[in-house]
């Protein structure tokens, strides 16, 4: 039997798009089964493998989306959420392997779960893609949210402050006007995708949430202040209005947390 740790580290490392896919839906499924240990002796590493493709670029220098309906535009915002769902993948693998054993084995659940619909997310879109005549890879694509990730390796509360509550809480706020968008340009299939990964995003930022309190309370900190100085500490951005209130509110993530930062 090997560890929960060696599993995730073995599916970060993998750099095949389906490789990882096939590694991480097997971690989640022998978890779940009770195959693996709950011990952490292995290091996660730095950086995951990646594909030779996409092209990693600034965020600065992505190409920017005109408003429209053209093919060439659904694919450009698809291609950019198949990168954002591929990354999500080893965000919540790194957080069950980097920080798993600071928390009891439900959290090991919470995140394996999330790492497996987020391998769901990405082959769902990486499908429609091909539908569509492109494929994952054709554009290029920026790396902000292993940035993140990096910016947090030490420390699982700022990981679970920043990367769930702050970034996969804005997928809340921006994914329904997308169904919309795409509902309108006739594109039924691209929207159900968008609405299921929609419905997923929200228990997954209430995960980062619940855990982020727990953290909050074994420190002996009030959460919603201390998620303000971790965000101000390791957040580059800002959070911008409007925010789906709603969607958040049913995350746990409530108004008193992001408003006092909101511009």
């Amino acid at each position: 039997m090997t560890t929960i740790a060696i599993a995730c580290r073995d599916a970060l490392a993998a750099s095949d798009p389906f490789e990882k896919i096939m590694l991480t839906r097997k971690a989640a499924r022998e978890w779940r089964l009770g195959r693996l240990k709950h011990e952490f002796d292995v290091a996660m590493p730095d950086y995951p493998g990646r594909p030779d493709k996409p092209e990693l670029i600034s965020a600065t220098k992505m190409p920017k989306r005109k408003k429209g309906g053209s093919l060439k535009m659904r694919i450009a915002i698809l291609h950019s959420l198949a990168h954002i769902e591929f990354v999500a993948i080893d965000l919540a693998l790194d957080a069950a392997g980097r920080f798993g054993a600071l928390f009891e084995p439900q959290y090991i659940d919470d995140w394996m779960s999330v790492a497996a619909d987020e391998a769901l997310h990405f082959a769902l879109i990486d499908r429609r893609l091909k539908q569509l005549g492109s494929h994952y890879g054709a554009l290029p694509a920026h790396d902000g949210l292993w940035e993140a990730a990096y910016e947090t390796r030490n420390d699982a509360a700022a990981r679970l402050a920043i990367v769930p509550m702050v970034l996969e809480a804005r997928g809340l706020d921006v994914t329904p006007a997308m169904v919309e968008r795409f509902s309108a340009q006739d594109d039924s299939a691209t929207a159900k995708i968008l609405t299921r990964i929609y419905t997923d995003e929200i228990r997954h930022v209430g995960v980062g949430t619940k855990w982020f309190e727990s953290r909050s309370n074994e420190m002996n900190q009030k959460a919603e202040e201390y998620w303000k100085t971790l965000v101000k500490k390791h957040f580059r951005g800002s959070l911008k209005a409007p925010f789906n209130d709603s969607a958040r509110q049913e995350a746990g993530l409530t108004r008193d947390y992001y408003m006092p930062l909101a511009k």
